[in-house]
């Protein structure tokens, strides 16, 4: 049986717990310094732990004995604990979106004789994986937009959002440059550009720039695209308001202040709907073709727990991942991206099968 370390005790950190306890395969230890968190945890094959994370030296003596360490942590601490990991010479998987912080984990993967694998949850994640699917059928590619979405199924208030993840996460997302390849030059774009709008199943939803959502398939297709690029799903309406908040406003310079005034105003939710939506053109057989993968995961039950969509598809992500590092279908070493899993592998895993 591996023993698996989960380094966060929030709600990515449950989920991870109910889905890798509950196979048997795994002997689960989730780490945080909330002993209020720890209590939520799940118990079949889970124990649970306070710790200091934000201390390499003291969590990676913690990570001795395990095989594989899962960071659900902030992004502040994802360096942390890819260094404890690193010290500790075990596997690292996180969860990151941060640009900055997956920087990091690539250099510390220098010379490693385990393996680094940052950004394993939904986006970036698994849209990297289904992306490069797609991208793989096309003898050129001119094209490659992907985009995700959190939303709340019955949205009631003006920003027709609910809080369904990190905070800290959104806002990063909302204010930091955003990666992209435009007419075959790798750029920096500004967060909340590029507004757009698009019909799914007679649902208009609004796309526009995020921050972190690409992942490393900058540098995978690095030459060999002419266009690529992320945005995040709104319901219609919700960026002009976020870029009042973050740029009239200027929140985006007092993260604190819009941290405390969305949680204040907006509930979270476990009635959700995650979209995702992959459209891919290039030549084909010698033709212009597009092709396109389009996907919604809803919230539903995990064994006895309720679980947002979000939840699901985030943690079935890492999870996933895990079971093909465990598999041998990843590389064992170094660093690891997204898109070196193959889709078929994930989708026939039993936790990538949330996504099927």
């Amino acid at each position: 049986m591996k023993k698996i370390a989960v380094a966060g005790g929030g709600k990515i950190g449950i989920a991870i717990a109910e889905l890798l306890g509950a196979t048997g395969d795994y002997s689960v230890t989730v780490f945080d310094r909330d002993a209020e968190a720890l209590e939520r945890m799940p118990r079949h094959n889970v124990e649970t732990r306070r710790a200091n994370i934000a201390d390499a030296g003291d969590f990676a003596g913690r990570l001795e004995g395990h095989d594989v360490v899962l960071s659900a942590t902030p992004y502040s601490l994802t360096a942390t604990v890819a260094e404890a990991a690193k010290n500790a010479r075990v596997h690292y998987l996180d969860l990151t979106e941060d640009v900055e912080s997956t920087r990091t984990i690539k250099r510390l993967a220098q010379g490693a004789d385990t393996a680094f694998i940052p950004q394993c949850g939904l986006a970036p994640g698994f849209i990297s994986i289904a992306a490069y699917d797609l991208a793989l059928k096309f003898e050129k590619l001119r094209d490659v937009q992907m985009r995700v979405g959190a939303l709340p199924v019955f949205p009631t208030n003006a920003l027709k959002y609910n809080l369904t993840w990190s905070t800290d996460g959104l806002i990063n997302e909302y204010c930091n440059p955003c990666e992209s390849v435009r007419d075959g030059m790798r750029s920096e774009v500004p967060a909340l550009e590029e507004l757009e709008a698009f019909s799914l199943d007679g649902i208009t939803y609004e796309a526009f720039n995020t921050s972190g959502g690409l992942g490393t398939l900058c540098d995978t297709l690095d030459g060999k695209v002419e266009n690529l690029n992320y945005k995040t799903v709104r319901y219609p309406g919700h960026r002009d308001i976020i870029k009042m908040l973050v740029r009239d406003l200027r929140l985006g310079v007092r993260r604190d202040v819009l941290k405390d005034v969305l949680e204040t105003a907006i509930p979270i939710t476990y009635q959700d709907v995650v979209l995702v939506f992959v459209t891919v053109s290039g030549w084909m057989n010698g033709h212009l073709t597009q092709e396109s993968y389009a996907k919604k995961i809803y919230s539903q039950l995990v064994g006895e727990r309720l679980m947002s969509a979000i939840q699901i598809t985030t943690a079935s992500g890492i999870c996933a991942m895990c079971d093909l590092l465990v598999e041998g279908k990843l590389p064992q070493k170094g660093f690891v991206r997204q898109e070196e899993a193959r889709l078929s592998d994930f989708l026939a895993n039993r936790f990538g099968r949330y996504y099927g």
